[in-house]
């Protein structure tokens, strides 16, 4: 578990030590709009704004992959009036980052759940971005990683009956989840004090380092993340060993 304390700049870390691929819990704008009297579409707005801004912050320091987990399953049970906003907020922060021509996206979560407007704006930031020579950025809307998971041996069951051969092992399975291709996230971050991965990468935060951040993901600065980074550099990572 992590203690925030006062970290130096990142960049200062040795060649090599920091985190290819981070992986965010982004939480907490219901509760930071409600702290400052505003309604709760303005904080996921500015919970919005600022994932553009951290999205910079990680490039800065030589993140290849970052991972926005930005709608679970569950959070579309929420009421139909802040759903709506919610999704319109997710469905322009896509095409914003896509039209930077930069990053590289992906859609990580199951399309037929969303709004055909928002699966298509997520479908086609991935089509359009793909040849972009940026850093790979994946949103996780509709998603759970209980419902990846099941969905991967649904796969792997299918593939065992109909493929002369196949053999099911971890990276067979692996490859059948939503984040094929992808390297694990080495580190989590989890913002608003929340200190569990709710569902978050079941399979693939495995053997991730942990970093439970105090505030609320509006209030989420560049120092935040240094303090992140800092931490993951201080661990001595066993892989299971």
């Amino acid at each position: 578990m992590s203690t925030p304390r006062d970290h130096p700049n990142p960049t200062a870390l040795a060649p090599g030590g920091g985190p290819r691929h981070v992986a965010f819990i982004v939480d907490g704008n219901r509760r930071w709009a409600q702290a400052h009297g505003h309604p709760v579409e303005h904080g996921h707005q500015v919970g919005a704004d600022n994932v553009c801004r951290a999205v910079h912050w990680c490039e800065s320091v030589g993140i290849e992959t970052t991972t926005w987990w930005l709608l679970s399953t569950d959070n579309l049970n929420r009421t139909e009036a802040e759903l709506h906003k919610l999704l319109d907020i997710i469905s322009e922060l896509t095409d914003r980052l896509a039209a930077a021509g930069h990053w590289r996206m992906r859609h990580l979560g199951n399309p037929r759940l969303l709004p055909d407007s928002l699966a298509t704006a997520l479908c086609r930031a991935e089509a359009t971005t793909s040849r972009n020579q940026g850093p790979q950025i994946n949103f996780a809307v509709g998603y759970s990683g209980r419902q990846d998971i099941l969905a991967a041996a649904r796969l792997i069951a299918h593939q065992a009956v109909t493929s002369a051969g196949f053999s099911v092992s971890e990276r067979s399975f692996a490859q059948a989840l939503s984040t094929s291709g992808l390297p694990d996230p080495d580190l989590v971050i989890r913002t608003s004090g929340e200190q569990r991965l709710s569902g978050f990468m079941l399979w693939q935060a495995a053997l991730s380092e942990l970093y439970f951040c105090p505030v609320l993901w509006p209030d989420f600065t560049q120092s935040d993340l240094h303090r992140a980074l800092a931490f993951y550099g201080d661990r001595q990572r066993r892989f299971g060993k």
